[in-house]
């Protein structure tokens, strides 16, 4: 495609040659050009594809495909397809799977999007990959998903990914993603535009007004003033108020297509609904339209429409405009002509589609094919196009019964797919027609869990015990499973619950009690809240051996507060590893971002806090492409570890808020905790005093002990030390009951901190010696700076700088700056000159460099690593390189040593 002269467009043009020119140095880049309709986004993408320097594939968001599941992913993948037999089996099966090239089991999202991206790196091994989606706001929901990973994964690969959308969009997946804003032209550039249409001269004061109108779009400058007469010209466009410029040209689109003969008007409407541009496809169901090929001619002449070898629209505009403005009856015959035209061997999901829109009313057989699309829709992973085919299917339902079965598959489909908002209407939708008392009970379960996404804080826990009691005569496991759910939302509201908790417990002890993992965590949870903690500790014991997260991923987010309410740091660490590595094997994108914050968690009190960060930001990336949030716990404890007191306090003061609002308790102990420890750590130990006390008034499950952790060292240190005394006694408690290392290890801190002075030094030694060095490195730490201090307090300083330099340099290699500080503080006060670490040094891998290097120097292989890290081989390759170089090394056998 030969490249033109834009008008106006220096900076993006010198924008995109810079991308160009990256894309030829070997790195890939990735850009969201974003601007109202008719900015000129299409123009440049068109000189984007004309200049590049290898092959270009392109694809675009369609509104009437966005319920149709990899719509536009398949369309842009489509050419590079023949590259398929290079990815590994199982992303290769995931992608055929999910295009419905093969039959398989459902693959998760995340597997199809390290598929495309190691599709796309194998396409550019060949010379530089340019991949251009317009109309991004347009993009079927799994298209989106896809696309928005892999543009957040692209690095090495030689590969540009450009997207146009519009703004001002509520679009959230390309959040964060690179933009360059396609603004209107300049007045003058605008004019010289707008005279290149005029039909003669006009008042120049009307032309200063025609361009301050359009704000110098590009296109509303062509088309506007297009079949508009003098004295229309000479008013400029006259309307009173101010119009939407999309809404303008739409309707200036509209006249122009009103001016067409009836017929070319309804080649437009069909061509406008068979998105892909299929020619052949689109002259035989003009022939069941009884319109001949020659009705194109007017519509051509206008450029309102080109039909090559494929059929394009002069503006994605026209497309809409054309379907837009059409009359339902032409509207329906349309539909009906395409599905009758369409393979429904090749494509069925498009066909039962068009089927749909063309039925006038209920059609039983129309709402049957839908059914089966959504079935076919779920075996590829595409929740969101299974629930739209369902809900559609429900609407074309006669029979009362089958009708409410397909809403509650659509519901359920749509609360599978992160969208809850859409469930309560189509429960209430099933409810009207006959349903037995398993699928009633199935409703109940359902609007509850759904409530208590859109808000953990309100009605949740009541409403899942209404539905678990419809479930104890028809199926318990389910029942124990939702009286689980309900006691769990009961926790999360804690303080702020109003008693739910008791409520909950109370109804689930009348059930049967179950072996299995859940039924184990449900007995003890319920013993945790009716009975005392002691009572609690077999059943819970027993559940955390049973619990396998790899088998009981539901499980998790249950199960590590209970390692962490039982001080179990090897169910702690074994649990988040296994679900984290399991989520991220199969690709449970629902799942994969608390997963990897709990995981992140772990690590942050193993001291690797790099490698937390590292996972915080992968599930911060993941939950802007999804919509889906991990536990905010391991953003929260990383920067107030790190001493970082301002973003801690934006992250957790509108949290704070939030939580009062919805009535989430456990999420205020989570925020006064993480600020005990910023302030703790920042040595401002009446603020952290004053964070601890309201976090330790309530029990919350597994948060505090550790808020009364930092109560008591706060207390000691601000001289509360009656406070700090009773602390420790409320603590042992628990530990006394537990007696495991961790349990033993933290009330010996609290008596070294709280208990009488003859015993504060073996008490020190022992917190130090019992605590489990591996998993709670950064309690160690922390452990030694308390023991460096008292020993500087009892002038003991030769002693004293052995544990406070042992504390400073472990806090300095962990990244806690916070704490590295006060350690650096207390060793300068022994007459030591601390060194302070200077910037990052050159030669220091980054968190991703350093899981890369692991990874390969246990043997992994590139696509190995590739696959665990959701990055292409040639980036992992490209990463290896930097990290040989910075190490000194030159093989992967030299990697160990060196690490």
């Amino acid at each position: 495609m030969p490249t033109v002269t834009l008008r106006g467009r220096r900076q993006e043009l010198a924008e995109l040659d810079r991308l160009l020119a990256d894309l030829r140095a070997g790195r890939s880049r990735v850009l969201v050009l974003r601007g109202e309709a008719g900015a000129g986004k299409t123009a440049l993408l068109d000189h984007l594809c004309g200049a590049a320097p290898g092959p270009v594939v392109r694809s675009a968001g369609v509104e009437s495909e966005t319920e149709i599941a990899y719509a536009a992913l398949q369309q842009l993948c489509a050419p590079l397809m023949h590259h398929l037999d290079q990815l590994p089996e199982p992303q290769r099966s995931a992608l055929s799977v999910g295009f419905g090239l093969a039959a398989g089991d459902p693959p998760d999202a995340l597997l199809v999007g390290l598929a495309v991206l190691s599709l796309f790196a194998e396409a550019a091994a060949d010379g530089p990959l340019v991949c251009v989606v317009d109309d991004a706001q347009w993009l079927d929901r799994m298209s989106e998903v896809i696309l928005t990973f892999v543009a957040r994964r692209l690095d090495a690969e030689s590969v540009a990914l450009v997207f146009a959308a519009r703004s001002p969009s509520d679009e959230q997946l390309l959040a964060g993603l690179p933009e360059m804003p396609v603004t209107g032209l300049s007045d003058a550039d605008a004019r010289a535009l707008l005279d290149t249409v005029l039909p003669g001269p006009i008042d120049e004061r009307v032309r200063d007004r025609i361009v301050a109108e359009t704000q110098g779009n590009p296109l509303a400058l062509l088309e506007l003033p297009r079949g508009l007469g003098p004295a229309e010209l000479a008013f400029g466009f006259g309307g009173p108020g101010p119009v939407p410029m999309a809404g303008r040209l739409d309707q200036g689109f509209q006249r122009r297509i009103a001016e067409l003969p009836p017929e070319t008007r309804t080649l437009l409407v069909a061509a406008a609904l068979e998105p892909v541009g299929d020619v052949p496809l689109l002259w035989r169901a003009l022939e069941r339209l009884g319109i001949a090929p020659e009705a194109a001619g007017p519509a051509q002449v206008a450029g309102l429409v080109e039909i090559g070898a494929r059929v394009r629209f002069r503006h994605p505009l026209v497309r809409s405009a054309s379907w837009q403005s059409a009359e339902p009856a032409t509207l329906r015959a349309v539909h009906r002509a395409l599905a009758d035209v369409i393979d429904p061997h090749q494509e069925p999901d498009r066909r039962a589609w068009h089927r749909a829109h063309a039925a006038a009313g209920p059609d039983e057989a129309v709402a049957a094919e839908l059914e089966r699309s959504a079935g076919r829709a779920l075996s590829r992973g595409g929740r969101s196009a299974a629930a739209a085919f369902l809900e559609r299917a429900a609407e074309l339902s006669s029979d009362p019964k089958p009708r409410a079965t397909r809403a509650l598959a659509a519901a359920r489909a749509h609360f599978l797919a992160g969208v809850p908002a859409r469930v309560p209407d189509l429960l209430a939708a099933a409810e009207i027609g006959p349903l037995d008392p398993l699928a009633q009970a199935g409703v109940e379960r359902l609007r509850a869990q759904a409530a208590f996404w859109l808000n953990h804080g309100r009605d949740a826990a009541r409403a899942l015990v209404t539905a678990a009691r419809r479930l104890e005569e028809l199926d318990l496991a389910a029942a124990r499973e939702t009286y689980l759910s309900a006691l769990g939302a009961a926790l999360h509201t804690g303080r702020l619950g109003d008693g739910d908790a008791r409520l909950v417990a109370e109804a689930a002890r009348a059930v049967a009690p179950g072996d299995d993992p859940a039924g184990l965590l449900l007995t003890g949870l319920t013993s945790w809240v009716l009975d005392d903690f002691r009572a609690s500790l077999g059943p819970l014991t027993r559940a955390l051996a049973a619990l396998d997260a790899r088998e009981n991923l539901n499980l998790v987010w249950i199960g590590v507060p209970v390692a962490h309410e039982l001080f179990d740091d090897e169910a702690w660490d074994r649990l988040t590893a296994q679900a984290a590595g399991f989520a991220r094997e199969t690709g449970v994108l629902s799942v994969l971002p608390s997963m990897l914050t709990f995981r992140a968690g772990a690590l942050v009190h193993a001291g690797r806090l790099a490698e937390a960060a590292e996972l915080v930001g992968e599930a911060d990336t993941l939950g802007r492409a999804t919509g889906l949030v991990g536990q905010p716990s391991a953003p929260f404890n990383l920067l107030a570890y790190r001493g970082a007191e301002r973003p801690a306090l934006d992250l957790m003061e509108p949290a704070e808020h939030d939580a009062r609002t919805r009535a989430e308790g456990r999420l205020l102990a989570l925020v006064g905790h993480n600020k005990s420890v910023l302030y703790n750590g920042l040595g401002r130990y009446p603020e952290a005093l004053a964070a601890a006390r309201p976090t330790t008034a309530y029990a919350d499950l597994g948060f505090w002990h550790w808020g009364l952790g930092e109560l008591i060292e706060a207390a000691a240190r601000s001289g509360a030390a009656t406070e700090a005394a009773e602390g420790a006694e409320r603590l042992r408690e628990r530990t006394s009951a537990a007696g495991t290392p961790w349990a033993a290890g933290v009330q010996a801190l609290a008596d070294a901190l709280a208990g009488p002075g003859a015993q504060t030094e073996k008490k020190f030694r022992e917190a130090i010696e019992l605590l489990p060095a591996e998993r709670l490195s950064l309690m160690v730490a922390r452990a030694r700076l308390l023991f460096g201090e008292w020993l500087r307090r009892d002038n003991r300083r030769a002693e004293a700088r052995t544990e406070l330099r042992s504390a400073y340099d472990a806090f300095s290699a962990m990244g806690a700056a916070g704490f590295a500080e006060r350690a650096g503080r207390e060793l300068t006060a022994t007459g030591e000159t601390v060194r302070k670490r200077g910037p990052e040094a050159r030669d220091e891998l980054t968190p991703q460099e350093s899981q890369i290097a692991r990874l390969a120097a246990a043997g992994r292989t590139n696509p190995e690593i590739g696959a665990v890290l959701f990055l292409s081989p040639r980036t992992v390759e490209w990463h290896l390189r930097k990290v040989f170089g910075k190490l000194g090394v030159t093989s992967r056998r030299e990697l160990a040593g060196a690490l």
